[in-house]
C-alpha cells in the first residue's frame, strides 16, 4: 500500500473514532445534580450528555458522514471536507467543554423537568453536590481527534490516491484506427479485398470478434 492510500485511511479511520467517541459520550450520564431539601427531591437527577451538551449528537452523526464523503470526494472537495471535520471537532469541543464548566447550567433542564423550578439561576440554588462522569472528558477526546483530523486531511489531500474509477465522468473515446477502416471495408458495396474472398472472410470474422469486444489482432 503507498503512502498516500496508508495516511488516507488513517485519517478516515481517526473521524471515526473521534465521531463514535462522542456519539456515545452523547448517550452517557454526565452528572449526577444533589438537589438541597428546597427542592422536594430527594433523589439524585442524572444529566445525560445529550441533555448537557444538546448539539453533540448531531455534530458526532455529521462527522460519520464526512467520512463516507472524504471516501469519494476529489481533491478540491477533500480541502472542503477537511474545513468541515476542523469545524465540527472545533464545535464538539465547545459544546462539551461549556457543560464541563458549568455543570450546574447544563444540567437545568433535567433539574426543571423533576422539580418545575426553571432558570439558570434557581436552579443553580437548588444544586448542593455534583457527581461528574468521565464521560464529558472523553466527548473533548473525540473532539480533539476529529479536530486534528480535519486539518490534517487540509495537510496532506493532495497525496491521497485518485477515487476510484466508478465516480469518474464517463469518457467517450474514439475507436481504434484498425476498426473504423476494417469496418468502412465492409460497408462498401461492389469492394473486394485485395486477396479475394478468403480474405474478405477473414475481414468479416474481425468484425464479428470486435462487435463481441474481443481483439481480433491478438
Amino acid at each position: 500500500m503507498d503512502r498516500g492510500r496508508r495516511v488516507k485511511l488513517i485519517l478516515m479511520l481517526s473521524i471515526v473514532v473521534g465521531s463514535i467517541l462522542a456519539l456515545i459520550a452523547s448517550t452517557q450520564v454526565w452528572y449526577s445534580l444533589h438537589l438541597t431539601s428546597a427542592a422536594n427531591h430527594s433523589a439524585p437527577v442524572t444529566v445525560q450528555g445529550s441533555v448537557a451538551a444538546p448539539a453533540l449528537t448531531a455534530l458526532s452523526l455529521a462527522g460519520l458522514a464526512l467520512v463516507a464523503a472524504l471516501a469519494i470526494a476529489g481533491p478540491v472537495v477533500r480541502v472542503v471536507l477537511g474545513v468541515l471535520g476542523t469545524l465540527l471537532g472545533a464545535c464538539i469541543l465547545l459544546s462539551a467543554g461549556l457543560a464541563v464548566g458549568a455543570p450546574e447550567r447544563a444540567g437545568t433542564p433535567a433539574v426543571t423537568t423533576v422539580t418545575g423550578v426553571s432558570g439558570n439561576t434557581s436552579v443553580k440554588h437548588l444544586v448542593a453536590g455534583i457527581d461528574s462522569s468521565a464521560w464529558p472528558w472523553i466527548a473533548i477526546v473525540g473532539g480533539v481527534i476529529l479536530a486534528l483530523a480535519g486539518i490534517a486531511v487540509l495537510v496532506t489531500s493532495r497525496a491521497w490516491p485518485g477515487t476510484s474509477r466508478r465516480y469518474q465522468a464517463v469518457r467517450f473515446e474514439p475507436a481504434d484506427a484498425s476498426a473504423a477502416d476494417l469496418a468502412e471495408e465492409l460497408n462498401q458495396p461492389g469492394t473486394t479485398t485485395q486477396n479475394g474472398p478468403a480474405s474478405r472472410d477473414a475481414a468479416i470474422d474481425n468484425w464479428d470478434e470486435l462487435t463481441r469486444g474481443e481483439d481480433p489482432t491478438r
